[in-house]
Parts: structure tokens; sequence; C-alpha cells
């Protein structure tokens, strides 16, 4: 049981260290608005994590309802690690 809880540590490192390694690749989306943002991670195969509730979850339905492609959208709690709030979102 130990052997597999530290293996599955060790896996979850790993899908946090990639992650974190393509999302700081050299991109600036500050001060984009939600759609443009919306649109780029769909056109780059690209996960979205986002605390905001008010705006970027209404575009996005706005984007479903007019058939535009959508990337894989979460919303993560602002108490969440965002390592944590990766991995999750890499296992679904």
């Amino acid at each position: 049981m130990h052997t597999y809880l530290a293996e599955r540590q060790q896996q979850a490192y790993l899908i946090r260290q990639e992650a974190e390694q393509r999302f700081n690749q050299d991109v600036d989306l500050s001060g984009v608005d939600d759609p443009t943002v919306l649109a780029w991670a769909a056109e780059e195969g690209r996960i979205v994590l986002t605390h905001d509730v008010a705006t970027m979850i209404t575009f996005a339905y706005q984007g479903i309802q007019a058939g535009l492609s959508m990337p894989r959208l979460f919303e993560v709690n602002c108490r969440v690690p965002v390592g944590l709030a990766i991995a999750a979102a890499l296992h679904h």
C-alpha cells in the first residue's frame, strides 16, 4: 500500500511539473478579454483554469451556444493550490 501511494505521489508530481512547464511558456494573455483567451486555448488545445466565475463561465456558455470550439474549462476555488488544480484538471 505504501509503495502504491508513493508511486501515485510521484506521478502527480511529474504531471504538475510538466503542466507548469507548458503553462509557463512565453504566453502573455494579461489584459486579454475572456472570449479571446477561450478562443486561443481552444485553438492551442489548452486547458483553462479560472477563479473568474463572474464572466469566464458566461462567455464559455455563449461560445458553446454559438457553436464555437471551447477548451476544457475548470472553475477553481481561490483556496486550492495551483499545482493541485493542474493535476486534477489533467486527470479529467
